[in-house]
């Protein structure tokens, strides 16, 4: 089968793959820096006759596969929305999805901004970068207390969503020596005793944590979960974390209590207009650390990805259901 992978993969996997019998052409966009949206990718699958195609970004939406002849579709992302799955579905293509590829990624990501923040390590690095000149204790005062932060032992740290990544966050956290808020309504009881942590209201997590990090799932219930009127209940002393998603905040509210000194500072990683760019608004904020949805770009997570994404492959040209493949009726229907 005549395959184009698109995303990030290692070589030995690939290997593989051909092993398995597939005829690979890879074109990571990382080397050619494209990503097809809309119905641009329908062209290339054609030309090259593809029935197998893996991505990352590139959106494979209900044009493209009407119109082509896949066969089955791969994506390295855990949950992607770049693909219609309910056009797969009714064609009969299996979808294959990389669960769980950057969980580990994006807790320690989470952690490395946390401490950041607290730390005001950034904003220590700016002032340096700023000509800073230490010409006598006058200035070295200066440059101290400018950077003087927090220690995150003895914290409360509020978690918003207890899925797979917010509960590898606050395994990492107990490290730590701090307290745990928990909410998440679908949290089982045994995972918030396993972290030590108190499962809390909405209300009463933003009240009382030190650090709000949020990782709950982006949905119609969690979008604008947080706006003005509830980074008004923080602390002013309150450092907010988002690695998740943009649409779970107010980015304008956030911005605006970033401002005014209604929560003292906040990191993030996720933003409504990606890429990030200098022009990013949150970089005018000495009390903000931004970086760049970097949350699971990681050697690790290329690799696991591709084990992920070959092994189940494999499960599939064999005849079995892959572990994570997202409408696995379709298979079950051929077997019929």
């Amino acid at each position: 089968m005549k395959t184009i992978i698109t995303a990030p993969f290692t070589d030995s996997e690939i290997d593989e793959l051909r092993e398995a019998g597939l005829d690979i052409d890879h074109r990571s966009w990382l080397n050619t820096g494209k990503l097809y949206l809309g119905d641009s990718f329908l062209e290339i699958i054609k030309e090259g006759g593809f029935e197998v195609a893996i991505v990352e970004g590139d959106e494979i939406k209900e044009e493209v596969i009407e119109n082509s002849e896949l066969k089955l579709i791969g994506c390295v992302r855990g949950s992607p929305n770049n693909i219609s799955l309910p056009a797969a579905t009714a064609k009969g293509i299996p979808v294959i999805a990389a669960v769980g590829r950057n969980i580990v990624a994006v807790a320690e990501l989470t952690i490395s901004l946390m401490l950041s923040q607290i730390r005001r390590i950034v904003a220590a690095d700016r002032l340096l970068r700023d000509d800073f000149m230490v010409d006598d204790f006058g200035d070295f005062a200066k440059l101290y207390t400018h950077s003087m932060g927090q220690e995150l032992n003895g914290k409360t740290v509020g978690v918003i969503g207890l899925g797979k990544i917010g509960f590898e966050v606050a395994k990492r956290l107990l490290a730590f020596g701090v307290d745990i808020l928990v909410n998440d309504p679908y949290a089982p009881i045994d995972r918030i005793k396993e972290i030590n942590g108190e499962s809390v209201t909405f209300e009463k997590l933003l009240r009382k944590s030190d650090i709000v990090t949020v990782h709950c799932a982006p949905t119609d219930e969690t979008k604008g979960l947080l706006g003005k009127e509830q980074f008004s209940m923080m602390k002013k002393s309150a450092i907010f974390i988002n690695t998740a998603r943009a649409s779970i905040t107010d980015e304008y509210a956030l911005l605006d209590a970033l401002k005014s000194g209604t929560i003292a500072g906040a990191a993030l990683d996720v933003f409504s207009m990606e890429p990030v760019d200098c022009d990013n608004i949150f970089l005018e904020l000495d009390n903000v650390t931004v970086s760049p949805h970097i949350g699971g770009n990681t050697h690790e997570t290329i690799q696991r990805q591709s084990e992920i994404l070959t092994r189940n492959i494999k499960t599939f040209l064999e005849g079995g259901i892959p572990d994570n493949v997202l409408n696995p009726e379709v298979i079950k229907m051929r077997r019929v």
